[in-house]
């Protein structure tokens, strides 16, 4: 049995972690099957995941090979077979899109030229530029629909429950991600015509005349007015045809669910992954959220996952990370836990041209941070390479096989195509088998956050369908995505962390926000915001609620109409901006509280008429106010309009004027340290520590104004992390606190990993500690320290035997 609860996986009423790896058996010969899934078992993992490329098992309609006997390595049943005889969980990824770097992103040829209607079309009737296809089309879920049972067949006897090891199934992959790159909002007839009905039951007669000038009952006149929208209307189409996407992709999901139970696969969890991050940052994964939070929020028995493509992570972009985890959970129902579906590892060499180089903390510090922040699964992507094969149908494309990118595939993961190991195995490996050592633990537990949240609005991130030719929408999306994220996480979300602020996220469009809830909130904020959520931020900041905002103050709603709901509450007017030009330096000087800090420059500011409030920063030449402090009803609210430093220091103190004080501080100078801390409801607790630097630091961890590992300082190694245990028991053995993470537990003894010079580890145990060359015993107070001989630069390994 597995149950998604209290943002848990429970498999036969026992929560666990999953670490699998993404291995493709039809990119691999049958007979490499077991020396891949022996290597996959090393690292620790306890599942495997798959696509299933519906463009392989049914080249032709109606001729399946779900077993072979075309080409061995398509016998799906007798791999997750395999997977089973050697202990290890399933997971099923069928599609029917998988991308993948595979032809039509998975999809049978046949497929596009039996039903050229499910072909969109684009703004201006142009033609997609991706293979995309209109998911609700009649012929196209009709052939899902056969795809569907020919896979379930196979896959519903090895569920878990059933005999099998079968415990997840993917429905589809990335939805709406292809639509959303090429903006080509997939306006076929049939998308038009849905589009129409879904307006008439969202709307009004009358309010809908008023938005659209036009007929949508006269299929002809529609279909070229919202392909080539007016400018009168291009705005409201914006955001109408995002909220109507967002339920098209959640019918689709619903649909294939429906295909999977109607044959036979039921009682495991249906995933919906979520795409978005690039470039090594993760400013447009929220789009991915905006799209599909819906899809899996619709009912219970759906699993969110994350796509995480991030490369290294460094002092750059580690708050992008920590934001976006935070922004799934804002959007989860109570039970969901965060997953991650594809989680980037290797070595970044993409194009197999030696481009890309991460560091081996690449994936390990991704690793610790999302299990730090809850997540219960991980599926590793790429866990090993393979091959193209080419198919027996010629395409006449060049190569004629599955995939685009020749005859090897997965050339940066940590297996090679040939089976080789690559520089980044070791240290993912040890990732996860830390991990995994104490995953009982990790399984339940749930991160130690301070008073303070940090603000998530899906509609910020609507942004994806957007007409080109219309300047009111151009003008409206380039102010909300130069201040959704940018500043907002480079300067404010990095700032939070590096201070030691432990926050989750709250979706304050859809979610009630109370004071008693979320005393403090952090929101990066555009020109442009809705007048409910204007009106709910005025009501929370009255109530008592603390407001930092970064950004601008904003004066329209999303549709580009007069709104000044906020800035009326707080008595604040807006003058106007300023901007940095060739002739053009503008400078902020802090003041009030603020004041002492060096003047800094600015590359944009929006300047405020503060009335009764206290000006912080006002501009150098003008003397016009871009942060302010201000005080309503019983709360407070801090602005800050202009484009600062990432002063951590200010921020530091403008929450803590807000009534948010970091509970987990560290002492070191140069910054650079990511801390965080998780506890289950024994109270057991690890705090997790991340040097993104590449020098060693030490420094002395505070909790509450109290030094935490008896006052002794920690010394973190460059690019190194580590999880510490605090008042962890296995059995008759806790672990008061100590300086080595755990890798292994058994009967009479527990090894750890070394971090320090000479590490401690506080023992409350009535057991006798076997004498060892590698230590020191020292009976103190009620605990049993022992101390290690080693130095973790020379050996890291240490393990304390205990007698019977």
């Amino acid at each position: 049995m597995i149950e998604i609860i209290h943002k848990q996986i429970v498999i036969d009423g026992k929560p666990q972690l999953i670490f699998c790896g993404e291995l493709h058996y039809y990119r691999l010969p049958r007979t490499e099957w077991q020396d891949r899934i022996n290597k996959l078992k090393d690292t620790g993992c306890n599942a495997v995941a798959s696509y299933v490329p519906w463009l392989c098992h049914e080249p032709i309609e109606g001729q399946f090979d779900l077993d072979g006997h075309t080409r061995p390595e398509l016998d799906l049943a007798g791999f997750i077979d395999l997977c089973q005889a050697n202990g290890l969980y399933f997971f099923v990824r069928p599609g029917p899109f998988i991308m993948a770097e595979m032809k039509n992103e998975g999809i049978p040829y046949w497929v596009y030229e039996k039903h050229p209607e499910v072909i969109p079309l684009g703004w201006d009737g142009a033609a997609a530029t991706t293979r995309t296809l209109d998911y609700l089309a009649p012929g196209f879920l009709a052939a899902a629909r056969s795809w569907y049972a020919a896979v379930m067949a196979v896959v519903a006897p090895r569920l878990h429950g059933k005999g099998g090891t079968v415990i997840g199934v993917q429905l589809d992959n990335e939805i709406g991600m292809l639509s959303w790159v090429s903006n080509c909002p997939d306006l076929t007839e049939h998308v038009v015509a849905d589009f129409a009905d879904w307006l008439g039951r969202t709307y009004e007669s009358e309010v809908l005349k008023e938005r659209y000038p036009f007929s949508l009952e006269d299929g002809n006149v529609r279909i070229e007015a919202i392909r080539s929208p007016g400018e009168s209307y291009a705005a409201e189409l914006l955001h109408d045809l995002g909220y109507y996407m967002r339920n098209r992709f959640a019918r689709y999901a619903a649909t294939l669910r429906s295909y999977a139970e109607e044959f036979g696969v039921r009682d495991v969890p249906f995933f919906i992954n979520i795409h978005g991050t690039g470039g090594g940052r993760g400013f447009t994964y929220p789009i991915g959220i905006s799209q599909l939070y819906e899809a899996y929020t619709q009912a219970p028995g759906y699993v969110s996952g994350s796509d995480i493509y991030l490369g290294d992570l460094t002092i750059s972009n580690f708050q992008d990370l920590y934001l976006i985890n935070g922004f799934m959970d804002a959007v989860h129902l109570p039970d969901q836990p965060l997953t991650s579906l594809e989680f980037e590892c290797g070595d970044g060499n993409y194009g197999n041209n030696l481009s890309g180089r991460y560091d081996v903390s690449a994936a390990d510090f991704k690793t610790r941070m999302c299990i730090a922040q809850g997540n219960r699964m991980i599926n590793y992507y790429l866990m090993t390479g393979g091959f193209n094969y080419r198919m027996d149908i010629k395409t006449g494309d060049g190569n004629d096989r599955v995939s685009f990118t020749g005859e090897r595939h997965g050339f940066a993961a940590p297996i090679s195509p040939e089976g080789e190991l690559n520089y980044t195995y070791p240290r993912m490996t040890r990732a996860i088998k830390t991990m995994m050592a104490a995953g009982d633990k990790l399984a339940v537990m749930k991160e130690e956050l301070d008073d303070v949240a940090f603000a998530f609005i899906p509609d910020y991130y609507m942004t994806e369908y957007r007409y080109p030719k219309s300047g009111k929408v151009g003008e409206i999306l380039a102010n909300i995505e130069e201040n959704r994220a940018n500043g907002g996480w480079e300067i404010m979300g990095r700032s939070m962390l590096l201070a030691g602020y432990r926050f989750g996220s709250v979706d304050i469009q859809h979610k009630p926000l109370d004071p008693a809830a979320t005393p403090v909130l952090a929101l990066p904020c555009a020109l442009y915001l809705s007048a409910d959520i204007q009106r709910k931020l005025a009501d929370y900041i009255i109530e008592g609620g603390g407001l930092l905002l970064y950004g601008q103050v904003p004066q329209y709603d999303m549709e580009g109409k007069p709104c000044t709901i906020l800035s009326d509450v707080l008595g604040i007017r807006v003058q106007g901006t300023v901007q940095n030009s060739h002739n053009m330096s503008p400078a902020v000087v802090a003041a009030g509280w603020a004041s002492g800090r060096p003047e800094v420059h600015t590359a944009a500011a929006q300047l405020l008429e503060s009335g009764r409030n206290e000006v912080i920063l006002h501009m150098y030449e003008t003397g016009a106010a871009c942060g302010v402090e201000a005080s309503v009803g019983s709360g407070r609210a801090i602005f800050i309009t202009a484009a600062y430093s990432c002063d951590v220091a200010l921020f530091r103190e403008a929450l803590e004027r807000l009534g948010a004080k970091a509970g987990l501080t560290h002492d070191h100078r140069d910054l650079g340290l990511f801390t965080t801390s998780t506890v289950n409801n024994a109270g057991e607790r690890f705090i997790h520590v991340l040097n993104l630097d590449g020098f060693d630091k030490e420094f002395h961890l505070t909790e509450h104004g109290v030094k935490l590992f008896g006052g002794r300082p920690l010394t973190m190694s460059g690019k190194d992390g580590a999880m510490l245990p605090v008042g962890v028991a296995f059995g008759d053995i806790r672990i008061a606190y100590a300086t080595a993470e755990i890798t292994s537990v058994s009967g009479d003894a527990i090894s750890f990993r070394l971090t320090q010079p000479e590490d401690v580890i506080a023992f409350e145990t009535t057991r006798v500690i076997t004498p060892s060359a590698d230590y020191t015993v020292e009976d103190k107070g009620g605990m049993k320290f022992v101390m290690s001989r080693k130095h973790a630069k020379v050996d890291d390994r240490l393990k304390v035997r205990f007698q019977p």
